[in-house]
């Protein structure tokens, strides 16, 4: 298999469109929907929660099996369905409109995988293993889940804005890449680890320069 190029979409109010309304469909749309996409699922039929989800007016419902068109406004396109026709006709169309496509379970067809996602606030981390096991993606995240916990969220949250302060205020690139990598010390890192925000306060306001602000 050819080698990927991993990559972070913005897909805020951009066309994403779901092919398939299983459970599988369900997933991708939430992924999607947390991203903060526009969704639209095209599908006769939807999970409970998807079906909800058209109720309410999060995600644009077209209560029929895929047709020839359809991907034409799209920004990407997942295809979740178990039709080997129908992956095979949104894959064709895709790639005639040079429209990322994601068909799952079927690598071969797909121009983008999409990775198992550990998100802790502004901390993203994903895990592909280029279409040969998504289980095993899944799997790998939940270990790294507990590593990772939401005190990353916290710790980016703070060291964010000392960031800014940095690149407001100092001028000079070598003082400033000093103290940008004070932000990332060892100890900082080991109390984040510990979910002591007390200490990781503490230590982000003694790292080199601080004094400053």
């Amino acid at each position: 298999m050819a080698k990927i190029y991993p990559v972070c979409l913005r897909v805020e109010g951009r066309l994403c469109v779901v092919v398939g309304g299983g459970t599988v469909a369900e997933r991708k749309v939430l992924g999607l929907l947390d991203a903060s996409a526009t969704v639209r699922v095209i599908s006769p039929g939807l999970t409970p929660r998807l079906a909800d989800l058209a109720a309410q007016g999060v995600v644009e419902h077209v209560a029929r099996p895929y047709q020839a068109g359809d991907a034409e406004e799209a920004f990407l396109v997942i295809c979740a369905t178990d039709d080997k026709d129908v992956n095979a006709s949104v894959a064709g169309e895709c790639a005639a409109r040079g429209i990322p496509v994601n068909v799952v379970d079927e690598p071969d067809l797909s121009s983008f995988f999409v990775p198992a996602v550990l998100r802790q606030g502004d901390l993203v981390i994903a895990v592909s293993t280029g279409g040969r096991s998504p289980l095993a993606a899944r799997r790998i995240k939940e270990e790294l889940a507990s590593l990772f916990g939401p005190a990353w969220a916290d710790y980016l949250e703070m060291v964010g804005k000392r960031r800014e302060e940095i690149l407001r205020e100092v001028t000079d690139p070598a003082t400033r890449e000093k103290m940008l990598a004070g932000l990332t010390a060892p100890e900082i890192f080991a109390a984040v680890r510990e979910g002591n925000l007390d200490r990781v306060k503490e230590l982000i306001e003694r790292a080199p320069g601080s004094d400053r602000f």
